[in-house]
C-alpha cells in the first residue's frame, strides 16, 4: 500500500510537471530506470536523490514531507496511521485505494456509514466530536464528501451493511434524520450500490467487534480499513483479511435483503412522523 501511494504520487507530480520518466531522468543526469523504480514504488534510491527529483518537480512542502516519510517503508505490509502522526491527510490513503478498487464493502454498527451520509448528518455528527478542533472538523467533513465523490462515481460495486441502531441514533434533530432517511432510500436504488440492514431483533452477530471497510481490486489482494479513536489501520496480510471476509459472509446471512431494508427505513420515517404529530398535539 505504501509503495502504491508513493509511486502514484511521483507519477502525478511528473504529469503535473509535463515530464516523462525519461525527460526527468535526463534533467537529473540519471538512467531512466532510476525514475521508473520510484514510479513503481520501489526502494533503492537515496534520500538525497529523491529530494533532487522532488525539487525538480516543484513538490509542495507538505507533499515533500509525506513522500520523504514514505520512502523507506514502501515495502512494509499493513499500515497503522496514528491520529496524531502528523500525516497531512489521513483520509488520503483510503481515497486513493478506493479510486482503483473494483468493490467496496462497508459495515457500520453505530452511525450511518460515511459513504451514505447526507451533508447535514455528517456536519452534525462531526461537530459532536469533542476531540476535534474547529479546523480539524472542517477537514474531516471535506474529506468525507471527497471520499463519497470518489467511491460513488459508479466505477465500482459498493455494498453497505448498517445495523438498525445506526438508523435510530438521533443526529441533528428530526429534520436532519428525515433528510438522511430519504437520502438512504435514494441511494439504495442506484444500480451499483447495495444497502442492507442488520435488524436489532437479530441479536448478537459476528460484526460486534466493530465497523470496517473491505476494498477489492482486479490485480492486487483485498485490503481492510479499520478506523478507531486513536488510529486508522490498513490490513494487507491475507490471514487477517480472511477473518473480515468471514464477518461479511455472516452479515450477509443475517441482514435484511434490499427490499426489506427499504421497508424498514420507510417504516422508521413513518414512526418519526407519527412521533412528531403526537408531540405537536
Amino acid at each position: 500500500m505504501r509503495g502504491r501511494e508513493f509511486g502514484d504520487a511521483i507519477r502525478a507530480l511528473l504529469r503535473a510537471s509535463d515530464l516523462t520518466n525519461r525527460a526527468a531522468a535526463d534533467l537529473l543526469g540519471w538512467q531512466e530506470a532510476k525514475v521508473s523504480e520510484l514510479v513503481n514504488g520501489k526502494e533503492g534510491v537515496s534520500d538525497l536523490d529523491l529530494a533532487k527529483l522532488l525539487g525538480l518537480l516543484r513538490t509542495p512542502p507538505a507533499e515533500f514531507d509525506h513522500l520523504m516519510a514514505l520512502h523507506h517503508d514502501t515495502n512494509v505490509r499493513d499500515w497503522l496511521q496514528p491520529t496524531k502522526s502528523g500525516l497531512t491527510d489521513r483520509a488520503r490513503t483510503l481515497r486513493e485505494h478506493e479510486k482503483i478498487a473494483t468493490g467496496v464493502t462497508g459495515w457500520s454498527m453505530n452511525v450511518v456509514h460515511g459513504l451514505l451520509q447526507a451533508p447535514d448528518y455528517t456536519t452534525h455528527l462531526v461537530n459532536a466530536s469533542s476531540r476535534l478542533s474547529k479546523d480539524e472538523r472542517a477537514v474531516v467533513i471535506s474529506n468525507r464528501m471527497a471520499r463519497q465523490r470518489t467511491a460513488l462515481d459508479g466505477g465500482r460495486i459498493v455494498t453497505i451493511y448498517l445495523h438498525e441502531q445506526a438508523l435510530r441514533l438521533p443526529v441533528g434533530g428530526p429534520d436532519v434524520m428525515a433528510d438522511q432517511f430519504h437520502h438512504l432510500l435514494r441511494m439504495s436504488v442506484r444500480p451499483y450500490l447495495t444497502l442492507r440492514v442488520v435488524p436489532t431483533a437479530a441479536g448478537p452477530h459476528d460484526g460486534l467487534a466493530g465497523s470496517f471497510d473491505m476494498l477489492t481490486f482486479k490485480k492486487i489482494p483485498p485490503i481492510v480499513y479499520v478506523e478507531s479513536q486513536g488510529a486508522t489501520v490498513f490490513l494487507e496480510d491475507q490471514p487477517s483479511v480472511g477473518l473480515y471476509e468471514d464477518v461479511l459472509k455472516s452479515l450477509g446471512r443475517t441482514a435484511l435483503d434490499e427490499a426489506q431494508t427499504r421497508k424498514l427505513i420507510t417504516d422508521i420515517i413513518g414512526e418519526e412522523a407519527c412521533g412528531d404529530q403526537v408531540a405537536e398535539e
